[in-house]
């Protein structure tokens, strides 16, 4: 079975394939093909997975191209993990938010509309190409904004591509864990957009074990969300937000740790990053070492700038092993080998919420087979949640619509609606910012 990753020189690739090291079934993937603009990123990683697959026996075969249609063609599975603009345009989001006083944040406000717009027109592409030349294979997208991206790359490939997280999965995973449930025997309410979303509950033998969490404040205080939202305030909501709702929560905090911090956290990753590959051209070099001791830095500093304002200390040890690529491969068995599961994906909402429309892509639980991820029937959201998933979803339409048209006019409504941008002249600055300092963004006019 033949696996392509786009994005193939990307820092993270190693994770996925470890998982694929560790996967001795029938059926497995046999061949992976790593596909990356730049051949010197390629080489590195290429190292790092050699250095892993050493002494594994019947490792997947590695081989890598800058040749985007040599790599999708005949593929089973693409894994789509791209960066437009690579991480200088993420840092260059964060900067000219932080310039004007709103979020920079690449998935939320206005850095993540300024990385939808960046990112959208190449998703297409790939996605028109892989109903070309790959029509059978099953698209998995990891590639951010996770949800606007999987519904941009939907209306060319309809339910064959599929959106992944792993932040609804590590929630549901340390909300089982504080209340001493295996979360693999655990049914997770969650419901809403990627980076957008709330456990309303958590089933155990068929009984709600959320409400004695609610209830506890030393067991709130005890966990990740706990610490940076605060139990009062998850009281108040009767749910615990996905981690990103803390920029909406708690903005003004967010913005002014973001502006007071020494890097926005684009910045850190570029240097971080750079380090890296550079080290990799050293052919003395442990290049898996290199790649783990990088790893592990990167993982304890997520939403640092978070946690510091909300005073919620160092992440615990137990969130540090990521996760993205163990969701991903379980979504990749349970369709090629038909072995059911409920995995929280980005898919097509059907009629699983009904104030959005049937195209409009979600982040649900779903039941997943050789058919596909099918969302299941959810209870409808609160209020306050209805109005931020419908206020957010309106912008995500706007963005895929300037993606389309080139109208700037509409980037700068995208921009202007977002609940975390607060003057429509600030979005016309935002729009003007970021086409001075992107060139993919040349296309708005």
């Amino acid at each position: 079975m033949k696996l392509t990753i786009l994005g193939g020189g990307g820092f993270r690739v190693p994770l996925v394939y470890g998982a694929l090291l560790k996967d001795r079934a029938e059926g497995r993937v046999t061949r992976v093909v790593l596909h990356d603009l730049d051949a010197g990123r390629l080489s590195a990683v290429t190292r790092v997975l050699a250095e892993q697959a050493a002494g594994v026996p019947d490792a997947p075969e590695v081989s890598a191209t800058t040749d985007l249609d040599e790599a999708l063609r005949g593929s089973d599975f693409v894994f789509s993990a791209i960066r437009v603009g690579g991480l200088e345009g993420r840092a260059n989001d964060e900067r000219v938010a932080l310039a004007e006083g709103v979020l920079g944040q690449e998935t939320v406000g206005a850095g993540g509309i300024a990385y939808g717009l960046r990112t959208v027109p190449v998703a297409v592409d790939i996605a028109r190409r892989v109903a070309r030349l790959a029509p059978d294979a099953w698209v998995i997208n990891f590639t951010n904004p996770a949800g606007l991206v999987t519904e941009a790359m939907s209306r060319h490939l309809g339910e064959r591509v599929i959106g992944i997280c792993d932040s609804p999965v590590g929630l549901g995973r340390r909300i089982a864990r504080v209340l001493g449930a295996n979360p693999q025997e655990a049914w997770i309410d969650y419901v809403g957009l990627n980076h957008l979303g709330w456990v309303r509950g958590l089933r155990v033998a068929g009984r709600d074990e959320l409400p004695r969490l609610l209830a506890d404040p030393d067991l709130l205080g005890s966990f990740e969300e706990g610490k940076l939202f605060g139990a009062d305030w998850l009281r108040s909501l009767g749910a615990i937000p996905n981690e990103y709702l803390h920029y909406y929560y708690f903005n003004r905090e967010a913005v002014r740790a973001y502006q007071q911090a020494e890097k926005t956290r684009g910045a850190f990753l570029y240097d971080q990053q750079a380090r890296f590959y550079a080290e990799m051209r050293n052919p003395g070099a442990s290049a898996w070492k290199v790649w783990d001791d990088t790893r592990a830095e990167r993982e304890a500093t997520y939403m640092a700038e978070n946690r510091e304002s909300a005073g919620a200390g160092e992440r615990d040890e137990d969130d540090l092993s990521g996760g993205y690529e163990k969701v991903a491969l379980a979504l990749m068995r349970a369709i090629a080998r038909n072995e059911r599961t409920t995995l929280i994906l980005n898919v097509r909402n059907r009629h699983t919420l009904s104030v959005l429309d049937t195209d409009a892509v979600i982040e649900v639980p779903c039941l997943v087979d050789a058919g596909g991820a099918h969302p299941v029937t959810v209870d409808p959201l609160p209020d306050h949640a209805t109005g931020l998933v419908c206020a957010v979803k309106a912008v995500e339409r706007e963005v895929l619509a300037a993606a389309e048209s080139g109208s700037r006019a509409t980037a700068v409504k995208a921009f202007a609606l977002h609940p975390l941008v607060d003057s429509v002249g600030v979005a016309r600055r935002l729009v003007e910012g970021y086409t001075q300092v992107h060139p993919g963004l040349a296309y708005l006019r």
